[in-house]
């Protein structure tokens, strides 16, 4: 794993010196897998590949120097705990509705030494009621549908700041069906990214949105009402 991560880092123009901290965090993240659900990809390759380096590659799109940033249903940490790894100059707070996940996480920040992290457990509808436009940055790799993401997402975006949805190619008819979501919130969409996670041949999508108003007061919506009724 090391040499991979070590040839993807240095292909996306990256600090190799953060590879041995990946590396553990991978191996804790396989650790805990075994008694708890954090990942279906566990062939440690993959994990490299498909978390590690695919998390790694929005750096491409965005400098987080000094950025307040929120990873959205974060999960087992990703986007957002790779890219504490590589850097570690901007404040970072990873959001899940699964209580057990963020408390792994947390132990986790502690056993890798990370700072500025906060692992925070609550539903992005109800975080955004205290943490409201309060971000520069929020990023999700969530698997909802992005009409559903930018809802959940947006409302906790200054703005001024960026919504990064990672996405599957082949989404285009998600994105177009999203624009009218995107308004209603106060975005709009930027651009849209394709790129190779290095060291393999997958593409995936950076679907960038701007925050150009203010979303309304009225969302986020509670989240069965997102789900049945979405923008």
């Amino acid at each position: 794993m090391r040499e991979l991560l070590r040839e993807g880092l240095h292909a996306l123009g990256l600090d190799e010196g953060r590879v041995e901290t990946l590396e553990r965090f991978a191996a804790l993240l396989l650790e805990k897998n075994e008694v708890m659900n954090l990942t279906a990809i566990t062939e440690p390759k993959a994990v490299a590949q498909l978390h590690l380096l695919d998390s790694a590659a929005i750096m491409q799109f965005v400098d987080l120097t000094g950025k307040t940033v929120v990873d959205v249903g974060t999960g087992a940490g990703f986007p957002g705990m790779p890219l504490r790894i590589l850097k570690d100059d901007f404040d970072l707070t990873l959001l899940d509705s699964l209580g057990k996940r963020v408390a792994w996480l947390d132990e986790v920040c502690g056993t890798l030494g990370l700072r500025r992290v906060e692992c925070v457990h609550a539903r992005a509808e109800e975080f955004a009621a205290e943490r409201r436009e309060a971000y520069d940055l929020a990023l999700s790799r969530a698997v909802a549908q992005l009409n559903v993401l930018c809802e959940l997402a947006l409302p906790l975006v200054k703005v001024g700041g960026q919504f990064i949805a990672m996405k599957s190619v082949d989404t285009e008819a998600e994105i177009a069906a999203a624009k009218g979501a995107i308004k209603t919130l106060g975005g709009k969409i930027a651009r849209v990214e394709d790129y190779t996670i290095p060291t393999s041949e997958v593409v995936h999508r950076a679907v960038v949105i701007e925050k150009v108003s203010p979303t309304p007061t009225r969302y986020p919506r509670a989240f069965a009402k997102i789900k049945k009724q979405p923008l």
